[in-house]
Parts: structure tokens; sequence; C-alpha cells
């Protein structure tokens, strides 16, 4: 090829010349000429080079690529490198000078050229020329793997130079600090000139001053070469010790051993090189090293599903010129309401909001004689002050002189200043009062309360008005205010109104940070004290769990079940103590409570296994009953009369006792998900709950159950019998809605912590905004928390369940064997065609555990058609079981078992009862005599005779 074109973009079809090499082909055009033109136009620009030029250049790719293809399949092959990417002649260089170097550096090579080289690198870098070529071999590494990485490449070159100036200052320090005036010898076996121009400066000030800067330098050279920042080396550390130690290939095959196949995740990414994956700790300091993980999904308050209408479209330009205020979703919806009811530009609300503001309502404009209607709004209390939390007046020195600090205030961030009345409020007003001229209805609006959520306006009839009048006109109410969440109380608890409870369009989120902060929260410093919310007239909402005593909270997915639970449990970390109130958490779903594991209130790890929640429910019950026994004993009927007798003394163990008497914390019990519980052990969990309801009051004990299914069949009636108090939020169907409350209205919540709180005494239902606590509020608490005391866990709660250790010959056999095993005891009978028909199962099933029984000594063996012989007494039966399963035996019966066995033989010699166990002996010989008549061989016909079952009294 006679010219050399100038280089193309990279990407670009042309971006090298037919004979270099690269394979590409140049881009088709529709016009013939535009590439010569272009090609002539290049060979003007850029001159013929000579051939010998040519030759060279092309001799020293070629080596270059040769070389490179070696280095690229080097580990992990890159050898698929686009050919326009590469920089082979400049990676060759680099591998080339290094060699050199290397020859009299490292080798001591001799001759006149070598020396003459020797001189010059060793009288400019001293003995740092030694690392050199070791420099040059890592920067000829990488731009034969990684061409494309201009920057990369740069920022590794930069920092080698750093590094190799920031060497040469300390070797010279540390030669001896020589001077030219002693010759270049002495330059050479330190620093050489390079490092004398770089430490002498600072060495005439003190000579440890440049081994600060340049060690400095040094450090900070390592870290541009290794791109780590400086909050990142403690990660890059134990990174590279699990990594030397082999910690990431235990954890790859741990995953790849998982049972669960998850390769259809990473299906679509066969072609894409793997990143190696970074752990990270979700409590720890890691996270808030990486700049793109803020905060956690829970931190936002409300979560939207369906995308705005009126949010600008994805693609394309934006619904609003740009430099033009938004209107905000309230705005859009006070003119919506405002043109269907034929008003103008909205009014300019009052600067004094406690001043009532008139109202022109349509019937005003069309006639001006009529006065306006004056609507007050109720006054909003003042804002909660942003002083802390009060800390607790009594000590908070823990079991062992340690001392517990309660987590501060600073941890649960303010909410927003609530709003007494917005333009909203006025336009509903002014459609309610439209509506009940409309239809006649002599009524007046005379006030509302603006919640965080709903608002509720107030309504007064006139003397001789019935109030199905207003309560029939709720879908005239809804169709004029455009909003189907309406709901409507008559009347209003306390008051002689009717209330309207209409959700507003601009919600408030309602911190927990604030609740706490209130004036109903610093009224007692009770431990079990919980933030709830806000209720709709504005007010905050706490609740003490002691007093209700246990908690029923059900809805519908996202409608802020675990919201409340995370609530209600950062409360009891903000105010309680480990030695005052400690927890049991049941989590089937694994996730919603992770973020408290390891807090010190927690007397087991968070349980997840169902099976072992029914275990945990049965030692609370056992813990419940403890603590009776001591109430009773020591002649108290509440557990905290009996701790207030323990801290003054009055409680003392007798005397022979060496038991240390130590007040009763709270047991809060909480489960997540009460449905799944009772999809595995219904009986069991029914049966532990309806206990712990029941009795556990005063023993300080109380349970919060939440589901999202509440169901007949989930929450039972003995269930609801003993949870007086309630937590709706938002449900699926009135049908829910009553199986919680007992009575409709929770199905017409709007979700997202809206919800009708129901405590124990109350008659009606309150209607509350739930408190909202973020993710990161949470890992706050839990952090400073669990820096405070480490969790000390009981191991009889949950105890881990013995491994079964079963025959191979047994197989999946195991449950029909014991019932086999059981039924040829207890009667005493073994019959194959016995077991065809009790356990209805086939000839060759029953064959086979005829078998199993001969094998394990528990029948004899087989006679032809008579019974086999049972080898096994019932006394006995509780053992081989034991052994079936791969269990020990249980233990022998003692002394007061065998007593009363001598007792009842005493009574069986003395003729007490002896006339009923001759019967009951001559009933059981007569059953046998039956069964010999369906014995092995013989055809049973008879499938309606008695069942052998009746004998065991079951």
């Amino acid at each position: 090829m006679a010219t050399r074109t100038t280089s193309a973009p990279r990407g670009s079809s042309n971006s090298k010349s037919g004979g270099s090499g690269s394979g590409r082909t140049p881009a088709k055009t529709g016009r013939s000429g535009t590439g010569t033109a272009r090609g002539k136009q290049a060979a003007v620009v850029e001159p013929q080079q000579p051939w010998i030029l040519r030759a060279l250049a092309g001799v020293w790719l070629g080596i270059g690529h040769v070389v490179g293809a070696g280095v690229r399949r080097i580990g992990h092959d890159v050898s698929d490198l686009d050919p326009a990417d590469r920089r082979d002649g400049a990676a060759l260089f680099n591998l080339a000078l290094g060699v050199f170097i290397a020859t009299f550096a490292w080798w001591g090579f001799k001759g006149w050229f070598p020396d003459v080289v020797y001189s010059i690198v060793n009288g400019t870098f001293g003995w740092v020329s030694l690392l050199l070529p070791l420099i040059l071999f890592v920067c000829a590494f990488r731009l034969f793997r990684q061409p494309w990485d201009s920057r990369g490449n740069n920022r590794v070159g930069i920092g080698f130079l750093i590094m190799t100036f920031a060497g040469t200052g300390l070797a010279h320090i540390i030669g001896g600090q020589p001077t030219v005036a002693d010759g270049f010898e002495g330059l050479r076996r330190a620093g050489g000139m390079l490092g004398f121009l770089a430490a002498s400066p600072l060495a005439a000030i003190h000579p440890a001053v440049p081994v600060i800067v340049y060690g400095a330098l040094a450090f900070v050279s390592l870290l541009i070469v290794t791109a780590t920042p400086f909050g990142a080396i403690p990660r890059r550390i134990r990174g590279a010790y699990e990594h030397l130690m082999g910690v990431d290939l235990v954890d790859a095959d741990a995953q790849r051993g998982d049972s669960h196949d998850r390769s259809y995740l990473y299906e679509n990414e066969a072609a894409v090189e793997p990143k190696k994956k970074r752990r990270k700790r979700f409590f720890g300091k890691d996270r808030d090293d990486d700049p793109t993980l803020e905060g956690y999904v829970g931190d936002e308050a409300f979560e939207h599903a369906i995308v705005d209408d009126d949010a600008p479209p994805a693609k394309g330009g934006p619904a609003v010129p740009p430099g033009v205020r938004r209107p905000t979703q309230a705005e859009i919806a006070v003119e919506k309401i405002k043109a269907a009811q034929g008003l103008g530009s909205p009014k300019a609300v009052a600067d004094n909001a406690t001043e009532a503001i008139p109202l022109v309502t349509p019937t005003a404009a069309l006639s001006p004689a009529v006065p306006p209607v004056i609507v007050p709004s109720a006054p909003v209390g003042p804002p909660p002050p942003p002083t802390p939390i009060p800390q607790r007046t009594e000590q908070l020195s823990l079991a062992g002189d340690v001392t517990y600090t309660l987590p501060s205030s600073d941890n649960l961030t303010p909410g927003s200043i609530p709003k007494e009345r917005t333009e909203a409020n006025d336009a509903v007003v002014a459609a309610l009062t439209d509506t009940l001229q409309q239809f006649n209805v002599d009524a007046t609006v005379t006030g509302f309360s603006r919640g965080p959520t709903v608002t509720r306006y107030e309504i007064e009839l006139a003397s001789g008005t019935k109030v199905e009048r207003v309560t029939a006109l709720s879908k005239n109410i809804s169709y004029a205010v455009a909003s189907s969440d309406v709901r409507i109380l008559s009347p209003i608890p306390g008051k002689s109104a009717i209330g309207i409870e209409i959700p507003n369009t601009d919600r408030e989120t309602v911190s927990l940070g604030d609740v706490l902060r209130s004036q109903n929260a610093r009224r007692t410093d009770h431990p079990m004290v919980m933030g709830v919310g806000k209720d709709v007239e504005g007010g905050y909402v706490v609740a003490n769990l002691a007093k209700m005593p246990h908690l029923l909270v059900a809805g519908a997915t996202g409608a802020g079940k675990s919201s409340f639970v995370n609530s209600m449990i950062t409360s009891i970390l903000m105010r309680a103590t480990p030695d005052e109130v400690r927890m049991v958490m049941v989590d089937p779903k694994r996730v919603e409570l992770t973020a408290y594991e390891g807090v010190p209130h927690l007397i087991t790890p968070i349980i997840t296994n169902p099976k072992k929640a029914a275990e945990a429910l049965q030692w609370v019950v056992r813990e419940m009953d403890a603590r009776y026994d001591d109430l009773a004993n020591y002649g108290f009927k509440h557990i905290d009369d009996f701790n207030k007798a323990v801290r003054a003394g009055k409680v003392v163990p007798p005397v022979d006792s060496k038991r240390i008497i130590k007040p009763y914390p709270y047991l809060l019990v909480i489960v997540d998900e009460l449905a799944d519980l009772m999809m595995v052990a219904p009986r069991d969990v029914e049966d532990s709950i309806v206990r712990i309801t029941q009795l556990a009051r005063a023993a300080g004990i109380h349970l919060v159950l939440a589901t999202q299914r509440p169901s007949v069949d989930v929450v039972t009636g003995l269930i609801k019998a003993n949870v007086p108090s309630r937590m709706a939020f938002a449900t699926s169907s009135v049908t829910d809605s009553r199986v919680v409350l007992d009575q409709p209205g929770a199905e017409k919540l709007i979700g997202q912590g809206d919800a009708l709180f129901l405590p124990m005494g109350a008659s009606k239902a309150m209607r509350v905004q739930g408190a909202w606590v973020t993710e990161s509020e949470i890992h706050r608490v839990v952090e400073h928390v669990k820096g405070q005391l480490k969790a000390v866990y009981r191991d009889d709660v949950a105890p881990e369940a013995q491994k079964k250790q079963i025959d191979d010959d047994i197989g999946d056999d195991l449950e029909v064997l014991l019932q086999a095993t059981e039924l040829v005891v207890t009667t005493q009978f073994g019959s194959t065609s016995m077991l065809q028909r009790k356990l209805r199962v086939g000839f060759a099933k029953a064959g086979r555990l005829m078998d199993l029984l001969e094998s394990r000594g528990v029948v004899g063996p087989s006679e032809g058609s008579k019974a086999r012989d049972v080898l096994v007494k019932p006394d006995d039966l509780a053992p081989v079981l034991a052994a079936m399963k791969g269990q020990e035996a249980p233990a022998t019966p003692d002394a007061h078992t065998a007593a009363l066995s001598e007792n009842a033989n005493a009574n069986i010699a003395v003729g007490g009862y002896a006339e009923d166990l001759v019967a009951t002996d001559l009933e059981r010989r007569k059953q046998v005599t039956e069964y010999h008549d369906g014995a092995d061989g013989i055809d049973d016909e008879d499938e309606g005779g008695e069942d052998a079952w009746s004998l065991t009294g079951r």
C-alpha cells in the first residue's frame, strides 16, 4: 500500500488501512467516488514514509502482536480483543526497555554499551534502578491486556513516577546523604542525582523531614497504582487476605452446592466477564464506604405502584417547559374539585391559621344576599419541641454493674411541620355544603380537623333532621369530592355531630421521633410504651403494651403491618433496657425482622422455622407457669408488685434454697406472620397462643400477632376472644374487617399506614396514621443498642431438633411402620391382613411391614396361615418406637411411678379392681379369637367388624 491514511476514531470502519492486518473491510457507500476522494485527500495530508521505516515498523508490530497474543492468554483469556484497540507497539517498547535495564541491573552483563547505559540509569536513579525493570514489566503487561483503559493506564504510570521520585528521595537519606563533591560513585550507591535534588532541600531543615514527606508520598503512590481510596483500605486488606486463604472459593463452592437452581439469573450474562462481588455488611461501615449505596429501600415512606399520568413521560420532552413551576398533586386535585363545583380560582389562605376563613359557596355566588359560610378548623397542636427524649428517672445499671445508655433521640429524625388547613380543605367544604343544599338537607359544615392522612369534616344537623338523610348521601358525597374512600361516622365519639372522613391529597409522614418526643409519651416512663402515630385530629397516639395486654395486627399486603411492627420494636429499644423487656421474635418470612438480630433484648435468635416457633411458644407457656408459681408462693397478684417487692428486698427465698430471686422482665412475643404458623402446626400454635393470651397478663408476658390473612381459619374464635386489642390496616374485603374488628370499616382505609386502632376497653375504633421509621433510623438504633451490650441467648427456647438416624431398609415407610408397630403391639396380634385393613395398604406393603417388624424383633417368624407371635409387650412399646425413629430410649419409670404400680398391684390383690381387669382380659381374648378367623392366607370379607383401636382407648 503506497499511502497511509489518518487514523479514525475508535469503532469506525476505516480506523486502519487494509494492510495493517486489522481484518476490517471499509464500509460500502452509495457513491464510489467518495472513498477515493477521501483517500486522495489523506494522501496529500500525510506524506509517504520511506520503505525502510515502514518495514521496521511492520516487524516491530508483528513481534508485538505475537508477544501480546501470548500475554493475553495468561490467566483469564482476553485474546478476543478488538485489533483496533491494541497498543502492542508501546507495550513491547516497555517490555524491551525493562529487559534491557535488567541485563546490567539484575544479571550483571558487562560491556561498553551496558556500562554506558548503567552509568546513565544508575547515576540518575541510584539503586532504585533495581526496581525499574519490574515497573516497566507491569506497565507492559497492562498495556498488552487492557489497552483500551487509557485512563487507568495513565493513572498507573503517574503512580509509578511518583513512587520512583519518592523512592530516590528515601534512598538518598538511607545512603548517607552524599553530595556532588563526594563524587558520582556515592550518588550511585544512594538515590542518584534525582534523589540528591529531591531530598537535599528538605534535609537542610531536618533529616527526618524528607523521610516523613517521601514516605507518605510513596504510600499515596501505592494507593494511586492500586486505585484504593483511603476509606477502602481495610476492605482491600481483608479481601486480599480472604483471597489468599481461599475464603472466597469456599463461599463460591457453597453457593454452587445450593439445591435451588438460580442459573436463570445469569443466563443472559454468559458472554460478559463476571465481576468479583465484594462482600458487604449491611450493619457496619462497609455500606457507607460505597457512595452508590445511599440509604435503604425502606427509607421511602409512601410507595406507589402506578406511574402518575401528570408526571413527565420517560421518553421525549417534559410536559412543562423548563423554568416553569410544576403544579403539585394537591393543587391539581383542588383545581379538579373547583372545576366540578364551578368555582373560580382558589382563595388565598389567611396568614393566621387560627382564624376562621369565610368560604363563598356556589349558592352564595349566585345570590349575594346569602351570608358567607364560616367554617373554622380545629387548631393543630404545636409540633413537639426539638429537645431530646427525657432520660429515665430510675437507675439504668444492669446486672453485673453494667451501665446501659438508652439510644439518643438524634437517631430518629423529626418529621415535617403539620398543616392546619390547605386549599383542598376549603374546596371540600364548599363541595359538602353544595351537596347538602342540593338534596335539601338542613345541615351545615361546622368545622374540620385535618390529620396526616385524612381530614374529618363535622356536620351538625338542625332540629328535626334525621341522621339517615346524611348517611344515605355517602355515594353523592364521594362523587362531589371526587374520592371513593369516604368514611362516615354517625356520630363522632363524644360529639353531637356527624363526621365525614375524606383522604388528603397531600399526605403527611408521621415520624416516630416526633411521636416519642410528644407530651403524651413524656407523661410516663413505662418501658412498654410505644409510639402508634397520629389520629384524625392531629394528636399524637401512644399506647402501653402492658395494658392491652395482647394485640392483633392484620391487614392486606402493603397496608403497613411491617412498618407498625418496626415502629413498635424501635420504641421498645428507645425506652427499655434488656433487664426490663425481653423479646421473642418469630419471622417466617426471614427478612422482615433481620435488622434486629443480635440486640440484647432478645432471649433467642430470631426464629424463622415455623416448627421451632411452635416450640418457642410452648416455652413461653412454661415460663408463664414458672412465673405464676412464684406469684402464688410469695402471695402477689401481678408481676409488677412482685418486682417492686424484689427490688425492695421483701422477697426472700427459703432458708435452704440457693436460688437468687431477681425481678422478672416483661416478655414481648412478636409473631410477624401468624398464617404461616397456623399452616404448619395449627393445633400446637393455637393451644399455646390461647393459653398465653388467657393467663399471661398478670405474668408480664404480652403477645403481638401480625397476619396478612385475617380469615377465620387463621384468627380463630379462641384467639379473637383472648386478644382484646386490635390494629386493623386496610383489608381486601369487609369480611376480613369483621374478622379483625368485629365491624366493617377497615375495607375503606387507603393503606400505607392508615389504620383503625381498637385498644382494650374502647367502644369505637380510632383512625390513626401509623408512625413511620426508616431503615436507616432502625440500623442506627440497633447499632447503638448492640454496642452497649452483647446478646445472651437461652438454649431451651427453640432447641435444635435431634437428627434421626433411620435405617436404610425402612426408607420412607417410617410413619406407616410406626403405626403398624403400635397396632400390632397394642392388640398383641400380628396379621398381614389386619395391617391391610387397618392401615389401608396393599398386600405387598403389608407383607413388607411385617418383614420389617420381624427383623426388629417385634413379631416372630411366619407359621403358615396362622398369625405371627407378638414378642413385644405393650409396656415396652415406647422404647421400640424410639429405636425405630433413631432416638434414645425413654427413661425408666421413676420411684413415684413404681410406687403407684405397687399400690395398683396391692389393690388388685385385695380385690378392688380384679373384676374389671378380668372382664377386660376376657373381652381382649374374645377379640383375638375373632382376628384368628381373618389370619394370613384367609380371605377377610367382614369389613364392618369391630375396630381394634377401640380396645386401646384412643
